[in-house]
């Protein structure tokens, strides 16, 4: 299959393997096994990309260690969608020197989002001197090459050039479960909406080939993963920058064809992209799980022009009833921002009565942050602090009474659900989640932990369901 976007050579993707198994050889005379630690902040795809950094530092002969405290590599993989979780990872970088003074041969490398910021990355360059490595999400795959340069003491790195970035293939990943797993189909965004740093940062879209992904969902059936979720900044984008009649809902129903017991999930997708042919193919597949997370941002159709989000409130209500009509019991989340620069009280009540109309079954809710380098950083904004967080408290409130009444509502019901942990309440030793991803508190033997089961849901909260063994 033809494609427009580059992909690295295997001949560059061996030699960071060279890289990794000279590291490891050199680790291998210490007298005990040197610790690694990998801290993740953000979205999925970050927590994806966190297994691969783990994977690679796995082959560098690290075992990887769950704290900072005696660990000889410490990694921060950070995120730069809003301005208070920027805050804290200075905050808790800064933090790292008290261990660097006591081991001065430790390595400590930020990564991720912010490392790509222009001013994050001279704010390190120049304040940050213990943090001995940087680079972007694009750079992720010559970890092993920058780290090495580290290692052997050739001064600190900093590789956050801009880049639309290329798909690199093969490399080692060290999974942080065994029953749910990540698979990126694709990575970067095009759709540059305006409050939003992720195109900025990450690049342009660019698709892996469907084979490739199709290959790896087959590996980690065999593997026993039950939970399988599918990756991208834009889901529905995915296979444009590929030749031929690929798109996602072809990919998600040749995944779903896949032999296994198992349940297939993805993320995120854009309203505007978000077609009745992927609702088809959801209504149609079994493997498929009912529920989708669709962002709208929004309720008003002013407000969504100004954010770029190309699609009108009119246009999204469409899709819900569309997507209902196919699945009456699809499990509905999504996003919604507080107080984007110019919003009105008025324009902020569109939105209580879009979710209002909707019933999502849970919203993730947040107040704009202005991030440095979006048109909307620059934008006009007379709305006062203390009206948009009025205005944020409404919006939870509402949102936590239809939560709470759309759990009420599965008391009685049996619900096919994949027993995946252990509670941390006594009372309720076992956790588990529907189809629609809810979760569940449970009793029962432990060593259910792995299978599917019919649970009848006997009570409820806001944000969780209680039930038993049917």
């Amino acid at each position: 299959m033809k494609r427009t976007t580059p992909v690295i050579p295997a001949e560059d993707i061996q030699r960071q393997k060279e890289y990794c198994a000279e590291l490891r050889a050199l680790n291998a005379e210490k007298p005990t096994p040197p610790l690694a630690y990998v801290d993740t902040y953000g979205c999925q795809q970050n927590e994806a990309d966190s297994e691969l950094l783990r994977g690679m530092l796995c082959d560098m002969g690290y075992q990887i260690t769950g704290t900072d405290q005696g660990a000889d590599v410490i990694v921060i993989n950070t995120c730069a969608i809003r301005e208070h979780a920027e805050q804290r990872v200075f905050g808790n970088v800064g933090a790292l020197v008290h261990g660097k003074r006591k081991n001065p041969s430790q390595i400590i490398c930020l990564c991720g989002c912010m490392a790509q910021e222009p001013h994050v990355a001279e704010r390190l360059r120049q304040t940050y001197r213990h943090v001995d490595l940087v680079f972007g999400p694009q750079a992720l795959w010559r970890f092993p090459e920058f780290f090495r340069r580290v290692y052997l003491r050739r001064g600190r790195v900093f590789e956050t050039d801009p880049s639309d970035g290329a798909i690199a293939e093969g490399l080692p990943v060290r999974r942080s479960g065994k029953l749910k797993a990540w698979v990126s189909i694709m990575y970067g965004c095009n759709n540059f909406c305006s409050y939003c740093i992720v195109p900025y940062v990450r690049g342009r879209e660019r698709s892996r080939e469907p084979d490739i992904i199709l290959n790896e969902i087959r590996q980690l059936v065999e593997q026993g993963y039950k939970d399988i979720t599918l990756l991208g900044q834009n889901v529905n984008s995915y296979g444009r920058d590929l030749e031929g009649d690929m798109d996602f809902p072809t990919l998600l129903a040749q995944a779903a064809a896949i032999p296994g017991e198992f349940l297939l999930r993805f993320m995120t997708s854009h309203p505007k992209d978000a077609t009745e042919k992927l609702f088809d193919v959801m209504a149609s597949c079994e493997k498929v799980a009912p529920v989708i997370h669709l962002p709208f941002q929004s309720g008003n159709t002013r407000v969504l022009t100004a954010m770029n989000r190309r699609y009108t409130r009119e246009q999204y209500l469409e899709k819900v009833r569309a997507l209902r009509e196919r699945i009456p019991s699809v499990v509905l989340t999504s996003d919604v921002i507080v107080g984007f620069p110019g919003e009105t009280i008025p324009e902020f009540e569109d939105t209580l009565s879009l979710i209002e109309e909707v019933r999502f079954d849970a919203l993730f809710t947040f107040i704009y942050s202005p991030r440095k380098g979006t048109p909307a950083a620059e934008m006009p904004d007379p709305i006062s602090k203390e009206e948009k967080s009025a205005s944020f408290d409404r919006l939870v409130k509402a949102q936590n009474r239809i939560s709470l009444e759309k759990h009420q509502a599965y008391i009685g019901t049996v619900q096919r659900c994949l027993i995946d942990g252990a509670g941390e309440d006594p009372r309720n030793n076992l956790t588990a989640r529907t189809a629609g991803n809810r979760l569940v508190h449970l009793t029962g033997d432990p060593a259910l932990i792995g299978q599917f089961a019919d649970i009848r849901i006997t009570d409820c909260s806001t944000w969780a369901l209680f039930g038993e063994l049917a």
